[in-house]
């Protein structure tokens, strides 16, 4: 694991037609831009789930520190979340980053807004998202896709594309299960880069899953997540190369550090 700097992410350059991303763990990642926009997607950088997981007899006690304090978030742009569930809301979080000063605004579905709002966040700074709903941030843009929820708690999943202007296109999968209309909502956008939960024991897509998503969005990067904090609800991460071995992309798999950055930049015209 690396830390982060909040002086790191101001001065980090993104080549023109890249994009860069810094996991934080579970589905959290900050997205930066060429022009310097800098979007948090579910950034959990406490130990909140320990005693949610406790009450239920799961070990969510996280087994890698946070790679940045929730303060250090104060000079994103955008503040993402694809639902209400604590690690990916976290009120901890949330709550030391609007301490620094943050104010948003939060990009969010419905279910996640009005949890922002029991948590004291104005509505005025909150920005309600659903599947094809786009919001822009300079020359990034964030566009809110398909998800099929874990249960009937949170109904209001969503996923998350997000691009470059004249640049790459990543695709953050968010909580969910398989369903064959997640291809079919974000093909259409060509993504380059997929990110996606490989953690199927809590109905989420499995390692088979995501490979065979992979496959069927024909995506050049396949990148593990939400795999690495909780005991109770984690796997080897290679799992999900196998699968995509399986479907014959095993090249396409890429697996990220906590707090290291990763820029993806599309091959030139013509070239590789």
């Amino acid at each position: 694991m690396q830390l982060i700097t909040r002086d790191q992410l101001r001065t980090h350059q993104v080549p023109a037609g890249a994009i860069t991303l810094w996991w934080l763990g579970q589905t959290g990642f900050l997205v930066k831009s060429p022009a310097g926009q800098l979007m948090a997607v579910d950034p959990y950088l406490t130990n909140a789930c320990k005693s949610i997981g406790d009450q239920h007899g799961v070990n969510m006690d996280r087994l890698v520190p946070p790679p940045l304090a929730p303060a250090d978030l104060v000079d994103i742009g955008l503040y993402a979340m694809t639902h209400s569930h604590a690690d990916h809301l976290d009120p901890e979080t949330l709550a030391g980053y609007r301490a620094a000063g943050g104010q948003g605004p939060y990009a969010a579905p419905a279910e996640t807004v009005l949890k922002l709002a029991e948590l004291g966040v104005p509505g005025a700074q909150t920005i309600l998202m659903w599947p094809n709903k786009t919001h822009r941030l300079g020359d990034l843009w964030l566009r809110a896709t398909f998800a099929i929820p874990l249960g009937a708690d949170d109904l209001t999943h969503v996923g998350y594309v997000i691009g470059v202007d004249d640049g790459p296109v990543v695709y953050m999968t968010g909580d969910t299960a398989y369903h064959e209309v997640l291809a079919d909502a974000v093909a259409p956008h060509r993504p380059d880069v997929l990110v996606a939960v490989v953690n199927g024991a809590f109905r989420n897509l499995s390692p088979a899953e995501a490979a065979r998503l992979a496959r069927q969005l024909g995506v050049h990067v396949a990148i593990p997540c939400h795999y690495d904090l909780f005991p109770d609800n984690s796997l080897p991460p290679r799992l999900f190369r196998t699968n995509l071995l399986l479907e014959g992309i095993a090249d396409r798999y890429h697996e990220l550090e906590h707090g290291v950055p990763f820029t993806y930049q599309r091959p030139a015209p013509g070239g590789a």
